[in-house]
């Protein structure tokens, strides 16, 4: 049986979420020993950094907090649309789980590498290489301000994240392995910000940083890679994999990688990870995949009539403001029916 039930996500969530409510209700550090043992799920390197660095789990909790926010949003179209991962639900070694351990181990990334320059971390601080003078397209700058140190957040996801995989030596950690080295790539998103000094700001000088970009330029990155993904199987001698289909190409170190197809997600499955579609309110009009005919999977669907309050009749008011009424709209809303076969409701 070659199902792979993707755990170990659903337990860091958990166990981080308990780290989080445990600092914050102790207010301490010197307690970290204790709740750092006492928390479910993490294996012995990942304690030994907890207890290390306290203060870091507290930014991995907000970590988790916006790639899971960032998950749900590129897959709200779609029939599985990432809630399943709030409500502990499991993952085979599909498409799927390869965008959630490369989406994660990019979250990670991107929370203590904020915390670093923010002076949340005893360990880290703004970048130290990122000093002197150097030189881009428009000419000479000085460093300046606090740039992000991703070196340190890409190596300390890296120590974090993987310690629960390197604990294996089967296909699936060589998966999980790979996307989460896929993802903490896209950290390294930097743009460069600048700050012109001179007379009425002529920019004959400039102070430049390199700050992270928005997390959601990580997460439309990562969704492309998502739909170019490469199905693989392990080689023979059991160290890495190759392309199921010869037809397409080796996927490189930035391609995600997934073992299993995706089930089509339409009905409550808990060993595929899905709620199916059931409630989930569908678009009448579009040709996507958030149809009516796609999302309810050709179940069909209910239509209600709702009231809602929105914002109309807006004028610009000198200067400079916007000004609105509130209005009551009534709308048509969509949702997928629920299947009637006795099949279904005995796996719900």
């Amino acid at each position: 049986h070659k199902r792979y039930l993707l755990r170990w996500l659903f337990v860091m969530m958990s166990s981080l979420c308990h780290l989080t409510i445990y600092f914050l209700y102790m207010g301490a550090v010197g307690s970290s020993r204790v709740m750092c043992d006492n928390v479910p799920g993490l294996v012995s390197r990942q304690r030994q950094l907890c207890r290390r660095h306290p203060e870091a789990m507290l930014s991995i909790g907000r970590g988790v907090a916006a790639w899971t926010a960032e998950c749900q949003h590129q897959f709200r179209r779609h029939r599985w649309d990432c809630n399943a991962l709030e409500r502990g639900q499991r993952l085979l070694g599909s498409r799927e789980s390869a965008f959630v351990h490369a989406i994660s181990s990019a979250g990670v990334v991107f929370a203590i590498t904020r915390a670093c320059s923010q002076g949340e971390l005893k360990s880290c601080s703004c970048d130290p290489k990122k000093k002197g003078s150097s030189k881009d397209s428009r000419g000479h700058f000085d460093w300046g301000g606090c740039s992000d140190n991703i070196d340190y957040g890409i190596k300390f996801a890296t120590a974090f994240v993987d310690a629960k995989e390197r604990k294996g030596k089967d296909a699936r950690a060589l998966m999980n392995l790979h996307n989460n080295r896929a993802g903490r790539k896209v950290g390294r998103f930097l743009k460069q910000e600048c700050k012109c000094h001179g007379v009425s700001g002529s920019c004959t000088l400039r102070t430049c940083w390199l700050a992270m970009a928005d997390f959601r330029k990580t997460g439309d990155y990562l969704w492309k890679k998502y739909n170019g993904a490469i199905q693989v199987v392990m080689n023979q001698d059991g160290t890495g994999f190759t392309v199921a289909n010869k037809k397409f190409k080796k996927p490189t170190k930035n391609d995600l990688v997934y073992f299993e197809s995706s089930p089509d997600y339409c009905i409550r499955d808990r060993d595929v990870g899905s709620l199916g579609t059931a409630g989930r309110v569908c678009n009448q009009t579009s040709r996507g995949m958030d149809s009516c005919e796609v999302m309810c999977c050709g179940r069909g669907y209910d239509t209600s009539r709702v009231s809602r309050m929105t914002k109309c009749e807006c004028k610009f008011h000198w200067c400079c403001a916007v000004r609105c009424q509130d209005c009551l709209e009534v709308v048509d809303v969509h949702t997928c029916k629920a299947p009637k076969s006795a099949a279904w409701i005995a796996r719900t």
